[in-house]
């Protein structure tokens, strides 16, 4: 009895070569299979957050076509400086809202790093950019409390609407510093309202950064992103982690 001969139909062959992609874009960024997140409270000698932390609850902050109708990622694009030709780190990416927009703003010569701490978004992310051909968009699989970007790599790392979900920020921020360019920014989005109330009020998110050497450059009302942005650069060196102290929730440290 002669075994059976099987063929993938046109739509079959496509599908698997965007899932084989897809493999290709995690294996060059994690070099190994998906893992779990580290929820853990332990921060070593980093100081714990002196704040409510708030919970991930989606991937997704609003629709991509209301946040258009709005001109949100032109305008935090603008605000921040984002020109072609450059090389992005969009933390937190979700579903790819500003992975996919950034792409076209860089352009053919700019790179985007997009991380996230979910292993299932993350992978849905890689479909997406397989499926939508962003030959120079990667994705990598990050920790709560280290994004594991490459050093000096950076112009812009965006951290749009998941500042608050960061559990351990200040040995985030300290590991994050080393991946910005000499004049590189990190870029933050939020509302002004508590951080269990998914939002990040202003005083206390700059207490955060300089508590890790970062100075303020440009604080901006984004009424389209639906709060504010704030721009940082690293400057100094980059502080002993036994050395930083807590801010409090009103932002004084």
């Amino acid at each position: 009895m002669r075994a059976a001969r099987f063929s993938l139909t046109p739509a079959r062959r496509g599908k698997a070569a965007l899932a084989g992609l897809a493999l290709l874009l995690l294996g060059a960024c994690d070099g190994g299979q998906p893992r779990i997140p580290d929820h853990s409270d332990k921060v070593g000698p980093f100081p714990a957050a002196d704040r409510p932390v708030a919970a991930i609850v989606s991937a997704r902050w609003s629709t991509e076509e209301d946040r258009d109708r709005l001109n949100e990622a032109g305008d935090v694009m603008a605000k921040a400086g984002i020109k072609p030709g450059m090389t992005v780190a969009d933390i937190g990416a979700g579903e790819g809202y500003y992975t996919i927009r950034l792409a076209n703003r860089v352009g053919k010569e700019g790179r985007v790093l997009a991380e996230d701490i979910v292993a299932e978004v993350r992978d849905a992310l890689a479909l997406r950019v397989a499926r939508e051909h962003l030959e120079t968009v990667s994705v990598r699989l990050g920790t709560p409390s280290d994004p594991r970007l490459p050093p000096a790599s950076f112009d812009r790392i965006l951290m749009v609407h998941m500042y608050h979900e960061i559990a351990q920020p200040y040995e985030f921020l300290w590991r994050m510093r080393p991946s910005l360019k000499p004049d590189g920014l990190a870029i933050v989005v939020d509302a002004n309202r508590p951080t269990q109330n998914h939002g990040t009020p202003p005083a206390l998110l700059k207490c955060e950064f300089a508590a890790v050497g970062y100075s303020e450059v440009a604080t901006y009302d984004m009424p389209s992103a639906g709060g504010y942005l704030t721009a940082f650069r690293a400057t100094g060196p980059r502080p002993d982690p036994s050395a930083i102290k807590a801010c409090r929730l009103h932002g004084a440290s």
